[in-house]
C-alpha cells in the first residue's frame, strides 16, 4: 500500500509485490520511505530490494531495521511500541499489535522484533495503519486519543481477525472511513469484503482494488 501526501512524498507500507496476487506495483515502484508493521514475507519480503533502488529508509522494530541493512539496505530508522518521530512526510506513532512476527532464513523462522501498527499523522489527517492483528481493547484507547480519517485493517481470519472483528475494531477506533486489507491473496484468508461493509454505516467502508486509491 503507498500513501502519497500533497507535497508528493510517497511512503510504502508492507511492501510485498513479488508474487503478490493483490498488487499491482512492481519492484520498480518509487517511494521516500519504508514502513513494515512486521517480519512476515507477506509484509516484508521485499523491503530490502525496494530499499536500495531507492535508497529509501526502512522504518519499523529495531531487529528488523538491522537486519535489512546487515542485507545492504541503506540506513533506516528504528522505533519501537510507543515510539513517536517526525519526518519530513509527517508525523509516525508506533502503536501496539497482536501478532507474531519473524521472517525465514535458512529454512527457519528469525524473530524481526515485535509487530506493530502504524498511526501516520500527514497533511493534517491522521490513517491508522493496523497491520497485522486481532481485535483488541485498547482500541478504544486509540480511537480516544486520536482523530482518525481512515482505518486500514484486516479482515483475513485465520491469521489476522476476521469481519465481524474488524467492525467491532472500526467502532471503537472511531474510525471516518475503513479500508479492508489482508484477504483473498490465499485460500486461508478469503473473505466477501462487500459482507464486512455492510457490518458498518453506509459510506464508512472504502473497498479499494490494485490500481485504485482513496482521497482524504
Amino acid at each position: 500500500m503507498m500513501l502519497t501526501t500533497d507535497e508528493g512524498k510517497q511512503i510504502l507500507v508492507d511492501p510485498w509485490i513479488d508474487g503478490n496476487p493483490q498488487t499491482d506495483l512492481d519492484l520498480d515502484v518509487k517511494c521516500d520511505a519504508i514502513l513494515v508493521t512486521h517480519g512476515h514475507h507477506d509484509h516484508s519480503g521485499d523491503m530490502i530490494e525496494i530499499s536500495k533502488r531507492n535508497n529509501a529508509p526502512i522504518i519499523g522494530m529495531p531487529e528488523l531495521v538491522h537486519y535489512a541493512q546487515s542485507q545492504g539496505a541503506p540506513e533506516g530508522h528504528p522505533m519501537n511500541l510507543g515510539g513517536k518521530w517526525t519526518f519530513d512526510f509527517g508525523t509516525v506513532k508506533v502503536i501496539h499489535a497482536q501478532h507474531s512476527s519473524s521472517l525465514e532464513i535458512n529454512g527457519l523462522p528469525v524473530y524481526m522484533g515485535e509487530a506493530c501498527g502504524y498511526m501516520v499523522t500527514a497533511d493534517d489527517k491522521t490513517i491508522y495503519f493496523a497491520g497485522d492483528t486481532s481485535n483488541f481493547g485498547d482500541m478504544s484507547l486509540f480511537g480516544n486519543g486520536f482523530d482518525i480519517d481512515v482505518a486500514v485493517l484486516p479482515i483475513g481470519g485465520n491469521f489476522t481477525m476476521g469481519p465481524e472483528e474488524a467492525a467491532s475494531a472500526a467502532k471503537r477506533l472511531k474510525a471516518k472511513h475503513v479500508v479492508p486489507i489482508h484477504y483473498n491473496t490465499f485460500p486461508l484468508i478469503k473473505q466477501d469484503p462487500t459482507a464486512f461493509a455492510a457490518l458498518l454505516p453506509e459510506g464508512v467502508v472504502e473497498i479499494v482494488k490494485p490500481g485504485e486509491s482513496v482521497t482524504v
